[in-house]
C-alpha cells in the first residue's frame, strides 16, 4: 500500500460522534481540502451536551447551543461551509437503530457524493460507544451507497505515536474505556498519514481552541507547544478483516 501524505482526498464526508472530534482527527485534512478547492462536509451524530463536568450548572439546550456555537466557530476556522446534525443524544448512540441512523448517513452520501469519507476506527479511538456507533453507521451506509464509490478510512494511531504521547498517566485522561489497549498500527499500513506543516498545524490549533469548553483544559494542562505537537499528525486506514465483527457486524461474504 501507497500511503498518501498530501492530503488530497477529493471531496470529502467526516462522520463523527460529537463536536471536536472532527477537529482532532481530520482538522489538517479539512484544512487541506478547502485549500485546494474541495468540498468538505462534516456530520455531527450529537450537540455534545454530555462533554462538561458533573456539576455544571447550564441546562441541556445551553450546553447543545454552546457546542453549536463553538462548532460553527471551528468549522469556520477550517473555512467549512457545510454541515449536517444527526440529532441524537449524547452518550446515547449506541441505543440507536443502526437502521435509521446509516439511513440517515447514506442519504447524505448519496446527496454529497463524496471521493472519501472519514470516521473512526472500529474501537472509536477512546472506546467511546458514541464513537463506535457512528464508525458502524458510516460503515453500513458506505456499503449500502457503494456505487457512490466512496473511499471508507477509519481514524488511527500509529505506534510511534501511542509511545509518544500516550505513555504512562496519560491514558487515563483520553480513554474512555479503563484498561483499553487502543488501536495501533505500522506506518506501512497507513492509507493516510498527513504531518501538518506549521501554517497548517496553527489553523488546527485555532479550530480546536474555538471549541474552548472542550479544548482549552486539555491545552492549559499539556501546555501550548505540547498539545500543538500532539495534534500535529492524522492518521488513516483502510477497512481491514475483522473490522465488521470488531463492530458488531456480520462478515461479509
Amino acid at each position: 500500500m501507497t500511503t498518501d501524505t498530501t492530503g488530497e482526498l477529493g471531496t470529502i464526508l467526516g462522520v463523527w460522534g460529537h463536536p471536536d472530534d472532527e477537529a482532532y482527527l481530520s482538522a489538517g485534512l479539512m484544512a487541506t481540502a478547502v485549500a485546494a478547492g474541495r468540498r468538505v462536509v462534516c456530520v455531527t451524530a450529537t450537540h455534545g451536551e454530555a462533554g462538561f463536568p458533573a456539576d455544571d450548572p447550564h441546562p441541556v439546550q445551553e450546553r447543545k447551543a454552546l457546542r453549536q456555537r463553538e462548532l460553527a466557530a471551528s468549522l469556520g476556522v477550517l473555512g467549512v461551509r457545510e454541515h449536517r446534525w444527526l440529532g441524537y443524544a449524547d452518550g446515547q448512540c449506541a441505543r440507536v437503530a443502526d437502521a435509521a441512523a446509516a439511513a440517515a448517513v447514506a442519504a447524505i452520501i448519496v446527496e454529497v457524493r463524496p471521493d472519501t469519507i472519514l470516521t473512526f476506527g472500529p474501537d472509536g479511538g477512546t472506546g467511546h460507544p458514541d464513537h463506535i456507533a457512528a464508525c458502524r453507521w458510516a460503515t453500513i451506509a458506505a456499503e449500502q451507497t457503494a456505487e457512490v464509490g466512496a473511499r471508507l478510512l477509519y481514524s488511527t494511531k500509529t505506534r510511534a505515536w501511542a509511545e509518544r504521547f500516550m505513555s504512562g498517566g496519560r491514558r487515563a485522561d483520553v480513554l474512555m474505556v479503563q484498561d483499553l489497549q487502543p488501536e495501533t498500527v505500522d506506518p506501512t499500513d497507513l492509507a493516510v498519514w498527513l504531518t501538518c506543516d506549521d501554517a497548517v498545524l496553527a489553523i488546527k490549533v485555532r479550530a480546536l481552541r474555538a471549541q474552548a469548553s472542550q479544548v482549552e483544559p486539555f491545552v492549559l494542562a499539556a501546555g501550548l507547544e505540547h498539545y500543538s505537537e500532539l495534534v500535529r499528525e492524522e492518521f488513516y486506514r483502510e477497512p481491514r478483516p475483522g473490522d465488521r465483527r470488531a463492530l458488531g457486524l456480520a462478515e461479509n461474504h
